[in-house]
């Protein structure tokens, strides 16, 4: 089968009130493009006042058709009816892009492929059984992962095993998280791993101008304290600052704890021009933020595989990470790309950027940065969903 027509149908997407929302899952598309015909349709809540329930905005400038729906947050004012009509809405907006991409191929998608659960699962669970339109899942979530899995309804766990034993093939982005959802009894007979796209062209490294003693830390990531523990980073930064007293720490990102987050910084006497507040930045920003920094520490209590951890190492910049999720995949045990640690052991941290910014210490950056190519890239990971496509749809492989 060559060239097949894919319909990308993603929970979280790039849209008008956040254009880094889901990039993620944007970067797996682009890395398929070549190698398929691919539209996508997403739908997302408004996050301001819309002129009518709904509205569509059709975008071809990645080289192929995004139908990106808005539905109004309130339509009633009356709550308990409006977390319904919110969920109709998902689905005729989800319906009429899904009609959209009809009418732009001229004959239906041959295989959804859904980005995250679960309504996007059970609509793709709906096609297949009325249009026979089979679909391939790929799940980013930190949701099933044992710090979270307790959060998951009944129903919903119900609904996921069925919707995911239904498809063609499950995918996940780290093993962790196969086995995560595989202990929740959420499996599929084809299953695969395959990981998450950094672009390898815009991360690379920089010019080496100063030893890592006068460069500083570098935190990117949302503001969420729950996962990233971010005040206890902004704890040991304040301890260590006493033995060394030029060390800055630059954190980058947005998100619901930043106020926090700030306020801590500023109990602790740091904001004195030891830590940084960087806000949003572009992916841009951020890679040279890698070419200027001694580390990147992340300091979370569960994460799934944090693409900003690839993009580090495809700059060549060793980071300080905990145990937890797919980050041991990420970093290998014997300390050439950088240094684990357990997650909330501030003694630990503390002990390990004494180490990574101390004078005998050396990472293999050239190691990581061909890593980081042959694993995360574009073409890499477009190869591999290209052959997961033959063996689904066809024996033909696509044609770039």
């Amino acid at each position: 089968m060559i060239n097949p027509r894919v319909l990308m149908l993603p929970k979280w997407y790039p849209h008008r009130y956040d254009d880094q929302e889901g990039d993620f899952v944007a970067r797996h598309v682009a890395a398929i493009a070549p190698h398929v015909r691919v539209a996508v349709v997403c739908a997302t809540v408004a996050r301001g006042p819309l002129p009518t329930l709904t509205v569509c905005e059709a975008d071809h400038s990645q080289g192929f058709p995004t139908w990106r729906y808005y539905y109004r947050a309130r339509p009633t004012g009356f709550g308990p009816l409006d977390k319904l009509l919110k969920l109709l809405l998902y689905y005729w907006c989800a319906g009429q892009g899904y009609r959209q991409a009809i009418r732009h191929w001229g004959e239906p998608p041959q295989l959804t492929h859904v980005h995250v659960l679960l309504r996007t699962g059970l609509l793709a669970w709906w096609w297949r059984m009325r249009h026979g339109i089979p679909y391939l899942l790929t799940e980013h979530w930190t949701l099933y992962l044992p710090a979270r899995a307790h959060q998951l309804s009944w129903v919903r766990s119900w609904l996921t095993r069925r919707v995911v034993a239904g498809a063609a093939a499950l995918h996940t982005v780290s093993d962790n998280l196969r086995l995560a959802m595989q202990a929740l009894g959420i499996q599929n007979r084809r299953t695969v791993v395959i990981p998450n796209v950094v672009d390898t062209v815009l991360f690379r490294p920089g010019l080496a101008t100063e030893t890592l003693l006068h460069k500083p830390l570098l935190h990117v990531a949302a503001f969420n304290e729950a996962a990233k523990n971010l005040t206890g980073i902004l704890r040991v930064v304040q301890r260590l600052r006493q033995e060394q007293p030029t060390l800055t720490l630059r954190i980058a990102g947005y998100g619901p704890d930043e106020a926090a987050v700030r306020q801590a910084a500023a109990e602790l006497g740091l904001l004195d021009g030891t830590v940084h507040f960087l806000g949003k930045l572009s992916p841009a920003a951020v890679a040279h933020e890698m070419q200027q920094a001694a580390a990147l520490v992340l300091f979370s209590n569960y994460e799934n595989l944090p693409c900003v951890l690839v993009e580090a190492q495809a700059s060549g910049l060793p980071a300080v990470a905990t145990r937890v999720g797919g980050v041991p995949e990420l970093l290998p045990s014997d300390g050439r790309y950088g240094l684990l640690l357990p997650p909330g052991d501030e003694d630990a941290l503390a002990e390990a950027l004494r180490t990574i910014l101390g004078p005998t210490m050396a990472f293999d950056t050239a190691g990581m940065r061909a890593r980081a190519v042959a694993q995360f890239s574009y073409p890499a990971v477009g190869q591999q969903f290209a052959a997961l496509y033959t063996e689904l749809l066809g024996s033909t492989p696509p044609t770039p």
